[in-house]
C-alpha cells in the first residue's frame, strides 16, 4: 500500500510554526499578557496535529492529508470543521500578537 503525504520540508515547516506558536504563548503567560488567548492557542496548537493524523489515518489511496482535510470540510464532518477553525484562531492569535507588540500603529 503507498500513501501520498506532504514533502519532508512541509512537515518540518509545520512543526516548527506549532512549537513557535506554543513558545510565544508560553512566553505571553509568563508576561501575563494576551493570557486567554495564549491558553487557547496552546491548547488548540497542541490538539490539532493530534486531530488531523487521528483523522487522516483512514484517508483514501493516493490522497494527501490536506487533500483529505478539504474533502472532509466538504462532507460536513466536525472533526475538520475543529482543524479548520483552529488554524483560523492561531493565524489571528499571530495577528493580534504582532499588532500588540512589533506594530504598534498609530491611529
Amino acid at each position: 500500500m503507498s500513501t501520498v503525504t506532504l514533502p519532508s520540508w512541509f512537515w518540518m515547516i509545520y512543526y516548527l510554526f506549532l512549537l513557535i506558536t506554543v513558545g510565544t504563548a508560553t512566553f505571553c503567560l509568563i508576561r501575563s499578557r494576551m493570557t486567554g488567548w495564549s491558553l487557547l492557542v496552546i491548547g488548540i496548537s497542541c490538539s490539532l496535529p493530534i486531530v488531523s493524523l487521528l483523522n487522516s489515518i483512514g484517508r483514501e489511496e493516493g490522497m494527501n492529508e490536506f487533500e483529505h482535510l478539504y474533502n472532509q470540510l466538504q462532507q460536513g464532518s466536525l472533526w475538520s470543521f475543529y482543524v479548520f477553525l483552529g488554524y483560523l484562531y492561531t493565524l489571528v492569535w499571530w495577528f493580534l500578537f504582532l499588532k500588540k507588540n512589533f506594530l504598534k500603529l498609530k491611529g
